[in-house]
């Protein structure tokens, strides 16, 4: 039997393989903060064994709560992705599975390759709706992808979306498919509504470097995205900085940051409640948004989900609802999907998986369309 993860966004260290078991754990990204969750490796010449394969630090691991509930994804061709049998005990995750074939793939989540990536960039760049274009580099020398979808006006809104600041969280960049392949539809009627009022700019993947190397949050600098909106910099965030500064120059009215959350099984907005300044006028529009997504896709709820902080509580604006709250008076949001099954709705397959991504990211048109007229 043999283990690698000598590919894109691969993420595991082999201790020992005796048998069909194997001691294994998880890299951590760079930083002082050493986070780390994420792994993805593929298993060759164990056909038909019944495997054990033993994370031996997942006790250590950024977010040891992730383990609790979740089940290990697997694939036999990178494609079809399904849940095994997974137990967590004493600090260490055990994934037992049987590959049907030679090589069998084992994910934290379904991953989404940088080569997918690209052929998503490409089919919408085909569109008439839809320009290309390259904000700027990355510090390994990576394309920062920026679609523009809608024609300009001077009466109209500026949209934005976003997806994958934590490189791990690929549900974020699954969501982008649903999202982006409806809104490039000619014959969808909602997508054309909401394209005669605003203009998207879509980011459908803001951390390249941490992606291809297999990161849980951080790019190639150590830096989490996602703490560095009120202090992004060219020399250790220029992801940040570059999509900062195309805010400033088209405006904003809305932005949706996409992620994934490891502990919690449900779909769920966090917003910019402990903003200062956050207004009435916003509150409502945040209530509004995730009633019309409920009912656009009762796999999202409101119920569960993040702690609301105080009003005003909020003395840093380092994440990106936080800054572009306070930055345009916007609605901003960040929206969460789980690493593990929806416990409102679970499927013991497959899991939360990229085909409920999608949906969800579909779902988000209907939602906007609904209240996009009071954005202003």
């Amino acid at each position: 039997m043999r283990i690698s993860d000598s590919f894109d966004s691969g993420n595991i260290l082999v201790t020992e393989i005796a048998g069909p078991r194997a001691r294994l754990a998880i890299k951590p990204d760079p930083g002082e903060d050493g986070f780390f969750q994420w792994f993805h490796f593929r298993v060759s010449g164990a056909k038909g064994e019944a495997l054990e394969l033993v994370i031996e630090n997942a006790g250590e691991a950024s977010f040891p709560k992730g383990w609790e509930g979740y089940a290990a994804c697997a694939s036999h061709d990178r494609r079809h992705w399904f849940r095994c049998p997974t137990d967590y005990a004493d600090g260490r995750l055990t994934i037992r599975v049987t590959p049907e074939t030679d090589s069998i793939w084992l994910a934290y989540f379904p991953p989404y390759s940088r080569e997918r990536h690209h052929d998503l960039i490409a089919r919408c760049q085909g569109r008439p709706r839809c320009r290309h274009e390259v904000l700027g580099l990355t510090l390994d020398g990576e394309d920062i992808d920026l679609l523009t979808i809608g024609e300009p006006g001077p009466d109209k809104q500026s949209y934005w979306a976003i997806a994958r600041q934590h490189p791990g969280e690929s549900q974020a960049e699954w969501w982008m498919e649903g999202f982006l392949d409806r809104l490039l539809d000619p014959d969808d009627p909602v997508a054309r509504e909401i394209l005669k009022a605003g203009v998207f700019h879509v980011v459908p993947n803001m951390n390249p470097d941490g992606s291809r190397r297999g990161h849980l949050r951080t790019n190639a600098a150590g830096a989490n995205l996602n703490r560095e909106w009120d202090k992004a910099s060219p020399e250790r965030s220029p992801e940040v900085h570059h999509v900062l500064a195309r805010m400033d120059r088209t405006g904003l009215d809305f932005c949706l940051d996409v992620h994934g959350d490891e502990a919690l099984p449900y779909v769920f907005i966090a917003g910019g409640e402990g903003v200062p300044g956050f207004d009435a006028r916003q509150e409502n529009l945040l209530a509004r948004f995730q009633e019309e997504l409920v009912l656009a896709n009762p796999d999202f709820q409101t119920a569960k989900g993040y702690p609301k902080p105080a009003p005003g509580s909020s003395t840093t604006l380092s994440t990106a609802t936080k800054q572009l709250t306070d930055r345009f008076g916007a609605l901003a949001m960040t929206l969460e999907m789980p690493f593990k099954d929806n416990a409102d709705a679970p499927d013991p397959v497959h899991g939360w998986s990229p085909e409920r991504c999608r949906a969800m990211g579909r779902a988000a048109l209907d939602a906007l369309h609904r209240i996009k007229g009071a954005l202003r």
